[in-house]
């Protein structure tokens, strides 16, 4: 398998290596569990910094497709045992696959100062002005989410798209911006006044609070996006295997 960087192409190294891994994924004896060669020989081997390689192993040992044990090596994972969730889905292909038709109940876009916190995902300064999008949606019997999303600059969002159609479709089709990767936290707590005016519930009542980071293939931010649920509409499913 001939598998060689480009370091004369405009794709940024982090990303050929990544899609080199994950060419190495189909030959038979990595399948097999054969170990990677180490982050000395292979970084010699293509020509790059050891920074850069780990950066590509970081991110496919997140998704679960490398498996790293210290003292030992990395190899590629059993698809049929990994721990991690693979697919990850927008909220309007979630209701789709329930038979839910979603609906927009308000949406919102500003530009607005993201804060530390957003900021440092961007990898922008915090008092830098990004495209803010929120969006109060559900099913037709009434809202049950309240989402607030900022995006990077990169992408070029001018606040004049419609929003009403499915975000990542919008950023596909017309920003050539692909999403590949969404890492995600879970968290619980009581509702504020503003939220449950939204929500249609009181204030302290449980609600359910969803972060996503979401990338694009080059491992580049793309989304950081916070969802607000009434706590009686969303279930988290995670399906595992012990090894």
């Amino acid at each position: 398998m001939n598998l060689m960087i480009d370091h004369k192409s405009i794709v940024p190294l982090h990303a050929q290596v990544e899609a080199l891994l994950r060419k190495m994924g189909k030959d038979p004896e990595y399948r097999k569990g054969k170990l990677l060669p180490n982050e000395v020989d292979l970084a010699k081997q293509w020509g790059i910094s050891r920074n850069t390689l780990r950066q590509a192993t970081n991110k496919l040992v997140y998704e679960g497709v490398l498996v790293r044990k210290k003292g030992v090596g990395t190899r590629f994972a059993d698809p049929s045992i990994t721990t991690r969730v693979h697919n990850w889905l927008s909220f309007s292909q979630e209701m789709k696959a329930m038979g839910i038709v979603p609906v927009n109940f308000d949406i919102k876009v500003c530009w607005d100062k993201p804060g530390q916190e957003v900021a440092g995902f961007l990898d922008i300064a915090p008092d830098v002005p990004v495209l803010k999008l929120v969006r109060l949606r559900g099913r037709p019997e009434g809202p049950f989410v309240y989402f607030v999303s900022w995006f990077h600059p990169r992408i070029g969002l001018t606040g004049g798209e419609d929003f009403s159609r499915p975000l990542y479709e919008i950023l596909e089709k017309e920003y050539s911006t692909v999403v590949k990767l969404s890492k995600e936290e879970i968290s619980a707590r009581a509702c504020t006044t503003f939220l449950a005016g939204q929500l249609g519930i009181r204030k302290g009542d449980p609600i359910l609070v969803r972060k996503r980071m979401v990338y694009d293939p080059g491992g580049r931010p793309v989304e950081y996006n916070i969802g607000y649920y009434k706590a009686d509409s969303f279930t988290y499913t995670v399906e595992s295997e012990r090894l």
